[in-house]
């Protein structure tokens, strides 16, 4: 059986804590917050209430009867994670961890945001929870996603503009992480994803794991057997571990999909699993996009949720110990992608999942249709069209 991480948070050698230690006192608190209230049946009973009459959960798994006869592969499957409230699956996350800062008894909410996703999902849960809420976001993301920050103002969110560094997530996570550190005894950094220091990775997969156990149940009830392959986009990963988890005690092959950009040998991608080094950003030991010094690569993706030079740790190691498969997905092939679910079924995707369908596509050919493969579609591209306009 599966049962990581370990005490100290490590996934094999990957994880940990690697933070100033003004904060360590916090993480300790946040560690046995987490632990207590994950066992506790009303803190499981009020969050199940949000995910069900709140979020839209379960949300359904659809067969893909078009995008499937269109290529004469494997049956595909999408997860509709698009279908939540806010969009994506980042409410499943951000749900779970403001309800666990309400009762820690914190009052103020800190958020980064890349897509602008999460900033959304978590100006959102602080709304209907009653928290004040501060979201951080570069400059170069905040270009691309003005839809996104309308919303969250509108949430009663402040949205604060990072102007350091590449102006995008990285420089974000900084900013918000500086916050915490001059805040530390009133605020709680909501993390978006399966990267930090621990507890975070854990916690945050936690959280996501209802699509992976959702997904399990209904392939089961429609099917009657596991599917053959499951495929999901990875930026930090949390999407990702979400779908996987409950699926690394079977033999169902699982498949990351990373951001190529331009291509791996351009300089201007996001594969971190695929380029990156063993090294520490965010708290975490992982891998990274560096340079022969250590310094921190600029990344490119047309997707701005896959714009970032880390990856959780728990994916550094299922890469290591060969459990999940890693590729990755030009823009170019996203953005063929993305056209094509929306011709042919009806369905807008976020450019992060069109990497996944591209993925999805292209594997799914390889296969028969006594096959079943399942997309996780993790958010819709509402968000999007704004950088599409005009992409031929």
């Amino acid at each position: 059986m599966y049962h990581l991480p370990d005490k100290n948070g490590y996934f094999g050698n990957f994880g940990g804590r690697f933070i100033p230690e003004t904060l360590m006192p916090a993480l300790k608190e946040l560690e046995d917050a987490y632990r207590t209230l994950k066992e506790d049946k009303d803190f499981k009973k009020e969050l199940d209430y949000y995910l069900k009459n709140y979020a839209g959960r379960p949300t359904p798994l659809y067969f893909a009867r078009n995008l499937s006869e269109r290529f004469k592969g494997a049956r595909i499957f999408l997860k509709r994670e698009d279908l939540l409230h806010t969009g994506a699956h980042k409410i499943n996350n951000t749900l779970g961890q403001v309800l666990l800062a309400k009762k820690m008894g914190k009052k103020r909410i800190i958020a980064e945001t890349g897509a602008g996703q999460h900033g959304v999902a978590t100006a959102t849960a602080c709304a209907v929870l009653g928290l004040e809420c501060v979201v951080y976001m570069g400059r170069k993301d905040m270009e691309r996603q003005r839809v996104n920050i309308l919303k969250m103002k509108l949430l009663g969110a402040e949205v604060r503009v990072v102007d350091s560094g590449s102006r995008t997530l990285k420089d974000a996570i900084n900013e918000a992480i500086r916050d915490w550190v001059t805040n530390v005894r009133t605020t709680y950094y909501c993390l978006g994803s399966v990267v930090g220091p621990h507890p975070y990775p854990v916690m945050v997969r936690d959280f996501q794991s209802i699509i992976g156990h959702e997904t399990r149940q209904q392939i089961k009830e429609i099917a009657g057997r596991m599917p053959d392959i499951l495929i999901a986009c990875v930026g930090g990963g949390s999407n990702a571990i979400g779908f996987f988890y409950p699926f690394l005690d079977t033999k169902v092959k699982l498949l990351g999909v990373e951001a190529g950009g331009l291509g791996l040998y351009s300089g201007k991608h996001s594969a971190t699993l695929a380029k990156g080094k063993i090294g520490v950003l965010h708290g975490t030991m992982s891998f990274v996009l560096q340079d022969k010094d250590g310094q921190i690569m600029p990344t490119h993706s047309i997707a701005p949720g896959l714009d970032y030079p880390g990856v959780g740790p728990e994916h550094a190691y299922l890469k290591t110990s060969k459990r999940v498969n890693y590729t990755h997905c030009r823009d170019r092939d996203a953005i063929h992608a993305f056209k094509i679910l929306s011709e042919t079924e009806g369905i807008i995707p976020a450019l992060e999942s069109a990497h996944a369908v591209y993925v999805g596509i292209c594997e799914a050919k390889k296969m028969s249709d006594d096959n079943i493969s399942i997309i996780n579609l993790s958010g819709r591209g509402d968000k999007d069209l704004g950088i599409m306009e005009g992409v031929e």
